[in-house]
Parts: C-alpha cells; structure tokens; sequence
C-alpha cells in the first residue's frame, strides 16, 4: 500500500499551447507587498476519506483554473490528489503553471516528495512559486543539503528572488547547524536589500538562535527598525535553545511594557517554559506555567509537551494527573507527542497501570512510545512484558532503533539478568542497519562486571577498539569497572589512562578499584591527581572507598575515613551508612552503630528498607534485641530482607517463641519465605524447643520451592538432637542428599552429650575428628561426653591424645568498647599496650576481694 503511494506519475505528453487555460503567472515579480493577499475563491470542501476511490466533484463542476486550485488547496488526501492530477492531464491542464504549482503545494502537504519531485522536474513552466514549493518539501524531509542545492540551481535559472525565499533558505542553515553559511546568506540579503525586511529579519534571528550564535541574533535585533511579536518570541526561543533562560525571561518582561500588538502570547510563554525545562529548571519550567496561567493564557500541545518532561523528572504524579485532566478536557488525546510525555510521566512517577492504559488506548505506537514503555516495563521489573512489546515491534513492523535495543540490554542489567542482556547485544551484533554505540557497550561491560566475567570484558573491549570507542568517557568508565571487580587493576589503569575526557565517575571508578583490591596506599596519590585534575572527590568517592575497606576488613580504617569526612564539607549519604553499618556489626561496635543510626534519623534514612535492614542486623549482633525491635519498627514498607534480618535477631538471641510468631504473620501477609528464612525460624524452633513446629516447617519448604540446604538440615538435626531424639537424627543424618561437615555431627555430638548417648556420641565424635583433627573444640566435646558417662579412662585417652598432637583449648575472648575503640583481651593475654596497669588493677581488685572474704 505505501509503496503505492509513493508510485511517481508518469510524464504525459506536453500539451499544445492552444490548450492552455486559465490566467497566465507571470515568472517575475514587480512588485511585492506584505499584506495577506485576499483569497479570490472559496475553497472546495471534500471528503479527505483514503478510502474514496471515485472523483466525482470535478464532473459536476465548471472546468477552470479557479476550480482546480479550490479543490487542491482543500486536498490532504494524497490518494485524491493524484487523481486530480489524473483529471488535470485528462481534461487538457496539463502544463498551466497555476495549476502546476497547486499540484506542486498539495504533494508538499501530503508529503510525497518523489511524486512533488517528478512533477517539478517536468513542468514547462516553473517561477518562484514553484521553487518555494519544492523548497518546502525538501525541508519538510529533512534533506537539507539537497534543499541547498535547489536553492544554488534556483540561482543559476536568472529568476529575480523575493524576500519569501530567504526564511527557507535559513531553515537549510539550521538543519544543518552551520552558522557560516548562515552568514553567507545574510550577506547575500544584504545585497538585495532584504536585511530590513521585518519577515527576513525574524527569519535570521531564528536562525542564528538554532546554529547556537546568540550575538549574531541579537546584532540583528537591535538593527531592525520595527519588532512584532515574531520578532520578540524569535529572540526568545533563540535565548531559551542557547541556555540563556533568565535573559529569554527578561526579554518576555520587556514585551510586556511594549505596544499591544508585542504582548506576550501563547508562543513566548511556552517558549520559555520549554527553555526551562530543556535546560534541567524543571520546578522553575512549572512555575512559569502557573504565571502564564495568571496571565489569562492556556497551555496548547507544545506547552505541555515542553511542562510534562519536567513533572517526569521531579515524579510530580499530582500535577501530571491534573495535566492528564486538562488533555482530556481540551481534545489533546489525539496529540502524539503530548500523549507520549503523558504516558513518561506516569511510568517515571512509578504509575504503570495508568501508563499502559494511555498507552494502549492513546499513544501513536511507534518508536519512542514503545521505547518509553520497554524503559518503564524494566523500571518497574516486568522485563518479560517489555520484552514482549520489543518483539511485537518487529511484526507491527514499527522499526526497532538502536534506543530500543539499548533500552533492553539496560533493562536485564538492571534487573540483574546478565545472560539475557548479553544474549541481547549478540543478537544486536547480527541486525542490519544497525550498530551498537557506547550506551550498548557500555551497559553489557556492567553486566561482564557483575558476573565478573573477564573473557567476555575482553571480547567488548576489543569491539569497542574497532569502534573506535573505548577512549569514549562512558565506555572508558566501564571498561575501568569491569577490569577492576575482575580484580585485574593492571588493565583498569590502562583503560582509564585511554580516556580522553575523564570525569569524576572515570576517577571514581579507578579509586574503587583500588580500594576493592586493597591498594589503599596508592589511593592519596590517586586524590591528588584527580584535584590535580580540576575534579574534586564527591561522596561517591569517599563510598568507594569505604566499601573497599570494609570489603577487605580494615574496619578501624574505615571508621577513621568516616570521622574525616564528617569533619569534611562532604555529609554521609544514605550509602555511606549502608556501608559503615556491617562494619559496626563485624567490629559489634555498638555506640559506633549508635552514632550511624542518629544521622540516618537526622537525614531521615532510617524508614528506608535497606537501612533499616542493616539496623536491625547491627544491633541484634552487637547484643541489643531492644534496639533491633525499634528499628525494624521504623521500617516503613519491610520487604522480605527485612523481615529476614528481624527473624535472625530473635533466633541469634534464642527468642524463639517471638521468631516463630513472626514467620507465621510473614505467611499470612503473603510474603513469600526464601532459604535465609526458613534457616532463621529453623533456627528459632531450636531454641523454642519445637520439635513438631520445626517438622512442619521443614516440610513447608518443599511447598515453597525452596530446596534444603546443608544448614538447614543441620538445624534440624540439632532440633532433633537437643529434643533427645538422638536416633531418628542420625537416621536424617544418613539420608540427606547433601554432604556432611563438622557443625552437623557437632550439632549430633552435643545432644548426645546432653543426653548420655554414648554409643551415637561415639560415632559423631569419629566423624568430627576425621573431619577436624586439629580442632580442640571437638576434643572438649568428646571429653565431656566421656565425663557425663563417667568413663574416666576414655576422658584420659582424650587428654592424652590432645597432648601429644600438641592440642590446647583455644583461650577464651573478650572485648569493651571505650570512646569508640574496642579493646580485646585473651586468657593469660599481655599484648595490650596497658597491660601492666591493667594486671595491677586486677591484683589490687583481687586483694580487696580476699580482704573482703576474710573480714567480711
């Protein structure tokens, strides 16, 4: 069907002159006037159907030119018009230059630039008007070098010019950006003395505005001896598409105090609003719809697709809904452009319902309505449906560009889904037409990354060297992360050195990486370069490098960069206390945790889930069930982390009543139990005593499709073995699916002990001995297994053995935190720096307490 309407005419015969009906158009102009000429005829109106097949209007009409032109200035129906075209050559038209020219203008609007070009190419008689006209539809193609090159070939025919064809021409500087030609152009009307031409002079302001030479704009401005409201909303949009949005506001300032013919209308408001929002002022871009509103002007498409990007960004879904209302009101629904914004608004504003109802109902289904959806299907983690659309794409015949393709990869990294995303961009590889840019290269280099996947790192990077890319800045970046989470630092400074343009992400990548592999000394170096520079370490900076620190375990380290910083202008984000939380856990440094739980309060970060998790897990194991109640308490929406991370307080602090509640209101709320759950309550039945309860959970793992791991089973065998039910633990024991390890026959060990089962305690301890020989932990059980049963001949054997492999008890630990360090102390232990004080003291304590004793 397309391709027939794109079909040319075929040329007819060039009638003889007799035939030639209708005023004759002169070629040259004498004189021009500014005034709208006045239309000498009413135009036609017809059906503009594409299903029409049958032209019956012109058979009942008078045949002349004026006939003609009334019916092709109606006509947008490029079916209909060919067929005018038809009866034109029929009834012997053919080569009128009026109606040459109104054929011409009707292809234009229709679109069809290879049937408006063969007709051009073959009219008998072409004037100004014609060249305008085919000018247009070059323009509105796009083709603008080809648009040049008319105009040049326009310039050798010896047509005299009018002022008309210099704002086209203008157009051609502008869709190619070049200001030069632009200037060479004003020159040249200059020379024909157009230059005050108030309809040329708004034609260059526009212009210079759209090649980014702002001066040259206003140098023509200030020439021109009368403005109107073009002018003015010219110099605006100029202001507003160079940055310049306060200046483009002064200018709307200033038409308010001119003559009434100058006020601000429709298209200077929403010329600024859209330079407001285009330059990143969204919440100012809002505003100044509010003004204009007060000024008595209602926003039009262009307004609010320029107002709805903005409340995309600041996620205003109040206003965008008020927006949605206003469209609906006033007949915007059919605006594409509109309706798409309208559907990003919703999609970023987290709405996915809404926005796939305008999409399926509203929204033009082409490239960049699909892209918006794909992008809000993978935000919101239903890749299967955006994957879904990206393939109906393909048999709707909407092409899928390279943002849809890019759209997808993103979307399964994001979603952690790196098979998918680089099965993706090897697809990519083997489309036409189409070639991966740094966006696809610099997305499956994450994926590589978070698989740690170094061969295939190396394979993109070496497409990206064939590209030319991989000095790229986003490239570069990721190339930089993916060597250095493949702990391949080497590379990751080759890569970085190969960017050409390196900003603060590129550095902060590198210092990650060399906080990662637990290079810090080479960090500082790393600092004072990146300042050296002109890039100043930022928060992230300071993150990365404490993730590496805490990732490596120099906590007191990572604690002491935490108090700089504080010191610093730089204030912890919501990272840095996810960060510096585990390390308080690990150091069970409680007022340390304290301290980062004040600041999340203050910041307002503690109702988050993650860190509340991480609340909930530093003071559960810094020793504080209170404070870990409270904190899960503040969560304001607990997913399943952090209900985990609570089930785990309790189980760690043999609550088990309390955990095993928890897990049952988790059911009953929907939530879905993974393993780290179900080892938690597990955990909790343990020390709740519960046997039954355990049973039945341990069956509703199956249910839940949660396949049991060797902990789990251990958990269970130690429920089994605390319970006395010592044999059918040991009947568990020998069908597990699983291996065993130390902590199992432990867990059987110690009921054994308990219970006095010497003969099972027997077996176990063979096991854990064979498992761990040199682990005294396991003697120390075997031993009070044989004391309990009172076979002191098998406990002396035990000591004897420990003796000659040179065995020991391992000491006992403990630790007090004072002003924020922690102190460690060991049986027999003289290494702390005070240590002779601290003997002194325990001998004066000591003696007090015998004085005590005797005297008391």
């Amino acid at each position: 069907m397309a391709s027939h309407l794109l079909e040319p005419i075929a040329r007819p015969p060039t009638p003889p002159p007799s035939l030639n009906h209708g005023p004759s158009v002169p070629n040259k102009l004498t004189a021009i006037s500014f005034q709208k000429l006045k239309q000498t005829h009413e135009p036609v109106k017809i059906s503009q159907s594409e299903n029409q097949s049958n032209l019956t209007l012109l058979d009942n009409k008078p045949l002349n030119t004026s006939t003609y032109a009334s019916v092709l200035d109606s006509c947008k129906c490029s079916k209909l018009g060919k067929q005018v075209h038809a009866h034109t050559i029929k009834t012997g038209f053919y080569g009128d230059g009026f109606i040459d020219n109104k054929l011409l203008q009707m292809y234009a609007r229709c679109g069809l630039l290879k049937d408006a070009n063969c007709l051009f190419e073959t009219m008998p008689m072409r004037n100004l008007y014609s060249w305008k006209a085919i000018l247009r539809v070059y323009l509105d193609h796009g083709l603008f070098e080809e648009a040049f090159l008319l105009f040049q070939e326009l310039q050798f025919d010896g047509g005299e010019l009018d002022f008309f064809v210099f704002p086209l021409v203008f157009k051609v500087c502008s869709g190619l950006g070049s200001v030069e030609l632009g200037r060479q152009l004003h020159g040249l009307v200059i020379k024909f003395q157009f230059c005050l031409n108030i309809y040329v002079s708004n034609a260059l302001i526009d212009m210079y505005g759209k090649c980014g030479s702002l001066d040259d704009a206003k140098k023509v401005l200030v020439k021109m001896p009368e403005k109107d409201s073009v002018t003015w909303n010219s110099v605006i949009t100029a202001c507003a598409a160079n940055g310049m949005v306060y200046e483009a506001l002064e200018f709307l300032e200033k038409m308010k105090s001119l003559d009434y013919y100058s006020m601000p209308n429709l298209v200077s408001w929403s010329a600024v609003i859209g330079g407001f929002a285009q330059n990143g002022y969204d919440e100012e871009a809002i505003e100044m719809l509010f003004r204009m509103q007060v000024e008595g002007l209602e926003p039009n498409a262009r307004t609010l697709a320029s107002v709805l990007p903005a409340c995309a960004r600041l996620q205003r879904l109040d206003l965008g809904m008020q927006l949605h209302g206003y469209i609906t009101r006033h007949g915007f629904l059919c605006n594409p452009v509109v309706m798409n914004a309208l559907v990003d608004v919703y999609r970023r504003c987290g709405d996915m319902g809404s926005a796939v109802k305008i999409f399926l109902k509203f929204s033009v289904k082409n490239a960049l309505s699909c892209n918006t959806m794909i992008v809000g299907y993978c935000e919101s983690g239903d890749v299967s449906k955006a994957k879904e659309l990206f393939d109906r794409m393909d048999v709707a015949g909407i092409e899928r560009d390279i943002i849809s393709w890019n759209s997808m990869i993103s979307g399964y990294v994001d979603n952690f889904m790196f098979d998918e995303a680089l099965n993706m961009y090897r697809n990519l590889l083997m489309e036409e037409g189409i070639e991966p840019d740094s966006f696809t290269l610099g997305s499956v280099l994450t994926a590589c990354a978070d698989m740690i996947s170094l061969r295939e790192g190396k394979e993109i990077h070496s497409q990206a060297i064939v590209k030319g890319l991989q000095s790229d800045t986003f490239v570069g970046g990721a190339l930089v992360e993916m060597y250095s989470k493949c702990q391949d630092q080497v590379a990751a400074q080759m890569a970085f050195d190969e960017v050409i343009e390196k900003d603060v992400p590129t550095w902060n990548a590198l210092i990650s990486g060399y906080a990662r592999s637990n290079q810090i000394e080479r960090i500082q170096n790393l600092l004072e370069k990146m300042k050296g520079d002109g890039y100043h370490p930022n928060i992230y900076t300071w993150n990365s490098i404490l993730a590496g620190l805490v990732e490596n375990g120099q906590l007191d380290l990572a604690m002491q960069l935490l108090s700089e910083m504080q010191t610093s202008k730089l204030r912890p984000d919501i990272y840095t206390v996810g960060i510096i939380l585990p390390a308080c856990s690990r150091l069970a440094s409680l007022e340390r945790g304290k301290q980062a739980h004040a600041h999340s309060i203050r910041c307002v970060y503690d109702s988050d889930v993650h860190i509340g998790a991480a609340l909930v897990d530093m003071y559960a194991k810094c020793g504080s069930l209170k404070h870990a109640q409270l904190a899960y308490n503040r969560i304001s929406n607990p997913n399943l982390v952090s209900h985990n991370a609570m089930l785990t307080a309790y189980a760690m602090h043999g609550h088990g009543e309390e955990g095993i509640a928890l897990f049952q209101r988790m059911l009953a709320i929907g939530f879905k139990p993974d393993h780290v759950t179900f080892l938690s309550v597990l955990s909790s039945c343990v020390h709740a005593g519960s046997v039954k309860t355990g049973r039945e959970f341990f069956d509703l793992m199956g249910y839940y499709s949660v396949k049991p791991t060797l902990k789990h089973y251990t958990s269970l065998v130690d429920l089994l073995s605390r319970s006395g039910q010592l044999h059918e633990a040991y009947e568990l024991i020998k069908k597990m699916p699983v291996e065993f390890d130390s902590v199992l026959w432990g867990a059987l060990l110690g009921g054994c002990v308990t219970h006095g089962n010497i003969e099972l305690g027997e077996i176990a301890a063979e096991r854990l001995i064979e498992l761990e020989p040199n682990n005294s932990g396991n003697y120390v059980l075997v031993a009070n297994l044989y004391a309990h049963a009172r076979r002191w001949s098998d406990l002396a054997r035990i000591r004897g053995t420990m003796k000659d492999r040179g065995i020991h008890k391992s000491p006992g630990c403990s630790w007090i935190e004072d002003r924020n360090e922690i102190h460690s102390f060991l049986a027999h232990d003289r290494s702390h720096q005070r240590a002779e004080e601290i003997y002194a003291t325990l001998d004066n304590i000591a003696l007090h307490m015998k004085t005590g004793m005797v005297f008391g």
